[in-house]
C-alpha cells in the first residue's frame, strides 16, 4: 500500500463497546498494517451532531464516507479511519479519524451500561494518534464552547510523558512539556453569525480565537473556573488555527447535506470549507514521536493498540512507554529488514564462483552500505547498539554463507576441469604408456602441461590452487610408482627425483597456506572496515537525534518565552514569572543536554565495538553460526 491506497470506505479504528469498553479493531490494523508511508494524522473531536463528519469526508474529497446521520443519535461511535492519498504530500498517506461525538445524550440515558469516561479517553486517544486535532463546535466559542471543552483539563490526568516519577520539584511537570508532543490545533466553528470585529475593528479568525483564549486577572473560583480550560489550551498546543462556518444551507435541508448538490450549498460556506481543506492539506505535518521519527501507518497501528491495552489495564497511557515498546518493534523489524535487503543484493550481484575474495569483499561492502542505511533510516535510537550489533552478526552470518558457497562452487568447477583436463593422462596410465624407460619423464611433462592447461582456463575462483595440489597429491603414489619402475634412472637419480617432487609439494602447501593467511588477513580488514562504517553510521545518526532534541527544547523555549510576553501584556504578572521560571528550567535542561552530547555518543560508539568485538571474535574462533542472539 506504499503508492496507491484502496480504501473506499472508512473502517472502524477503535471500537466502543458497552460490553467492552475501548477495542482495538483487527481490520483496521491491517490495512494500517500495509501503509508503510509516513502518515499525516487529522483528526476532529467535538460534540455529537455539530457535523464533525461532514468536514472529514471533504478532507477525503469525498461527499460521503463518514457517517452524518440526521437525528439526536450519535452516528459515529469510537474512533473510524480513513486512509487515503495525500493530496498534498507525494509519499505520505493521510489518515483521517472521525470521532464519537463527546457529550453523547444517548450514554446518559444509558449510564447504567456505558461508561461515560470513555469520552475523557477517547478524546485522550485523539490527541495522541493525531498530528492535527481538529476541535468542532457551533456557534461562537463562548465560555459554554469553553466548558463543552472540559476534556482538556483532564489530558495532565490522563496522559504521562514519563515511566518514572519526577527526579525532584525542579523538574518540570509532564504537562508543561505536553507542547513538545501534542498536535495543532484547529478551531472549527459551525453556524458562526458574529461579525469578526472587536471595537468597531474587523479582526482575522485566529484573532478571534486568541481573543478568546485571553485570561483574566484574579484568583476567585470563578475567574480560575474561566481561566483553566483557556490556560490548558495555550500551554499544551503553542499552533493554533481557526476557521468559521456559515450555515451550509437551509435547516430542511441539513437532514440531507451529503446529498445536496453544490449549487444548493450556500457559496460562501463553499468557499470557507475549501479555504479549510485546503489549510489542512498543505499544512498538516506528518506524525511524529519523540526524536522526531516519522510514523508509518503500521507504527500508528501499534501505537493505538498500547494506548487501549494500557487504558484497558485501569493504567495511565505513558508516551515514553509506548515508544519504547514501538522502538523495539520497529528496530527488530529493521534489522530484519536490512539483512533481507543485503542479502537480496548480494544473490543479484554475487556470480559463483568470484574469481577472488577480494571482489566478493568488495560486493559485499557495497550491500552492507545499503543495508546499514536502511537500518539507520528506520532504527529508533533507544537500545539502538544491540540492535546494530545484531544486525553486523547477522549479515556477518550471511557473507560466511555467500564465502562457503564461493569456495565450493569454485571447487566444484575446478574439480570438473581436472576431470575433464586429465582423462588422457588417466587412460595413458591405465593403458601403461608410462611403464617403459623414461616414463617418469614422459608423466611429469604431461602432468605439467596439464598444469598449464589448468591455470589458463579462466574463472576457477578462489580454491584454483587448493584444488590443484590436492589432485597432485592424489598422484603422487602413481608417479612414485612410475619412477621406481623407471629402468633408465639410476637409484641416485630416483632420489634426486623424489627429493625434487617433495619440495615441489612442500612449496606448493606453502602457498596454499600464504593464499589462505591472505585471505584471512583480507577477511580481518574487512572486519575492521564494517566496525569503522558502524561506528561512523551511528555517531551520524545520534548526532542527528541530539541535534533535533536541542531542536525540540528550543522550541519549547520559544513558546513558553512568548507565553510569557503574552501573560503580561494581559497582566498576569504571577502566572508570567511562572512561566519565566519554567524557561529557566528549560534552558538549565537544553545545556545540561547539549554539554552531556559527545559523551554519551562515545559512551554508545564504545558500546557498539565491544559488542562488534565479541561477534568477530566468535567467527575467527571458528564457531561464529553459535553465537547467541542476545549479546
Amino acid at each position: 500500500m506504499a503508492s496507491r491506497i484502496l480504501m473506499p470506505v472508512p473502517v472502524c479504528l477503535i471500537e466502543n463497546s458497552q460490553r467492552k469498553g475501548l477495542v482495538v479493531q483487527q481490520e483496521a490494523l491491517q490495512v494500517l498494517s500495509e501503509v508503510t508511508q509516513p502518515v499525516v494524522v487529522v483528526a476532529i473531536a467535538g460534540l455529537y451532531r455539530t457535523g464533525k463528519s461532514y468536514l472529514m469526508n471533504r478532507l477525503a474529497r469525498q461527499r460521503k464516507g463518514f457517517s452524518l446521520g440526521s437525528s439526536m443519535q450519535s452516528h459515529t461511535k469510537g474512533i473510524w479511519m480513513w486512509c487515503v492519498p495525500h493530496p498534498c504530500k507525494p509519499g505520505h498517506t493521510l489518515v483521517l479519524l472521525d470521532t464519537e461525538g463527546l457529550g453523547d445524550v444517548e450514554k446518559v440515558w444509558k449510564k447504567q451500561k456505558c461508561d461515560i469516561n470513555n469520552d475523557t479517553w477517547i478524546f485522550v486517544l485523539t490527541v495522541l494518534l493525531s498530528s492535527t486535532l481538529i476541535y468542532n463546535s457551533k456557534g461562537t466559542i463562548d465560555q459554554q464552547a469553553m466548558d463543552q471543552l472540559h476534556y482538556v483539563m483532564k489530558l495532565s490526568e490522563h496522559i504521562k510523558l514519563k515511566a518514572a516519577p519526577e527526579k525532584s520539584e525542579d523538574e518540570l511537570k509532564d504537562s508543561e512539556k505536553f507542547v513538545l508532543f501534542f498536535p495543532t490545533f484547529v478551531w472549527a466553528v459551525r453556524d458562526f453569525t458574529l461579525r469578526l470585529e472587536v471595537d468597531g475593528k474587523e479582526i482575522s479568525e485566529d484573532e478571534y480565537l486568541e481573543n478568546a483564549l485571553k485570561l483574566k486577572a484574579g484568583s476567585s473560583p470563578e475567574i480560575e473556573h474561566y481561566n483553566q480550560p483557556r490556560t490548558c489550551i495555550r500551554q499544551f498546543f503553542p499552533g493554533r488555527k481557526c476557521f468559521v462556518f456559515d450555515q451550509p444551507a437551509r435547516k430542511r435541508d441539513l437532514v440531507r447535506l451529503e446529498e445536496l448538490q453544490d449549487d444548493e450549498i450556500d457559496p460562501e460556506f463553499l468557499q470557507q470549507v475549501e479555504k479549510f481543506c485546503s489549510y489542512i492539506w498543505e499544512t498538516s505535518p506528518p506524525k511524529t514521536v519523540r526524536g522526531g521519527h516519522f510514523v508509518t501507518g503500521n507504527m500508528l497501528g501499534k501505537l493505538a493498540e498500547t494506548y487501549v491495552k494500557t487504558i484497558q489495564s485501569g493504567a495511565v497511557p505513558c508516551l515514553e512507554s509506548a515508544v519504547v515498546a514501538l522502538a523495539e518493534a520497529e528496530n527488530t523489524a529493521a534489522v530484519k529488514a536490512a539483512v533481507t535487503l543485503y542479502e537480496d543484493l548480494m544473490k543479484q550481484q554475487v556470480k559463483l564462483p568470484m574469481e577472488t575474495l577480494q571482489e566478493l569483499l568488495e560486493l559485499h561492502t557495497k550491500c552492507e552500505q545499503e543495508a546499514l542505511k536502511l537500518f539507520m533510516a528506520r532504527a529508533f535510537e533507544d537500545n539502538i547498539c544491540c540492535f546494530q550489533a545484531d544486525l553486523l552478526r547477522q549479515v556477518q552470518q550471511v557473507k560466511e554463507k555467500f564465502c562457503t558457497d564461493n569456495e565450493q562452487a569454485s571447487r566444484v568447477k575446478c574439480e570438473a576441469a581436472l576431470k575433464d583436463l586429465s582423462q588422457d593422462l588417466e587412460r595413458r596410465i591405465r593403458d601403461g604408456a608410462y611403464s617403459v624407460p623414461g616414463g617418469y619423464e614422459l608423466f611429469k611433462g604431461d602432468e605439467q602441461a596439464l598444469v598449464g592447461k589448468y591455470r589458463e582456463l579462466p574463472g576457477k575462483g578462489v580454491k584454483a590452487d587448493a584444488v590443484l595440489q590436492e589432485f597432485l597429491q592424489r598422484k603422487q603414489a602413481v608417479a612414485k610408482v612410475i619412477l621406481n619402475a623407471d629402468v633408465s634412472l639410476t637409484e641416485k637419480d630416483k632420489e634426486l627425483k623424489s627429493e625434487q617432487d617433495r619440495n615441489e609439494r612442500a612449496e606448493q602447501e606453502r602457498e596454499v597456506q600464504r593464499k589462505k593467511e591472505a585471505e584471512d588477513k583480507q577477511k580481518l580488514q574487512d572486519q575492521l572496515r564494517s566496525c569503522e562504517e558502524h561506528k561512523l553510521q551511528l555517531r551520524k545518526k545520534l548526532e542527528e537525534s541530539c541535534a533535533k532534541q536541542l531542536e525540540e527544547l528550543q522550541k519549547m523555549m520559544s513558546h513558553k518565552s512568548k507565553e510569557e510576553s503574552a501573560l503580561l501584556r494581559e497582566g498576569l504578572c504571577d502566572k508570567a514569572t511562572h512561566m519565566q521560571l519554567m524557561n529557566s528550567r528549560l534552558e538549565q535542561e537544553y545545556y545540561t543536554t547539549k554539554n552531556n552530547i559527545m559523551s554519551w555518543i562515545e559512551i554508545m560508539a564504545k558500546t557498539l565495538l565491544d559488542l562488534a568485538d565479541v561477534i568477530f571474535r566468535h567467527w575467527r574462533s571458528g564457531s561464529g553460526g553459535s553465537l547467541p542472539r542476545s549479546l
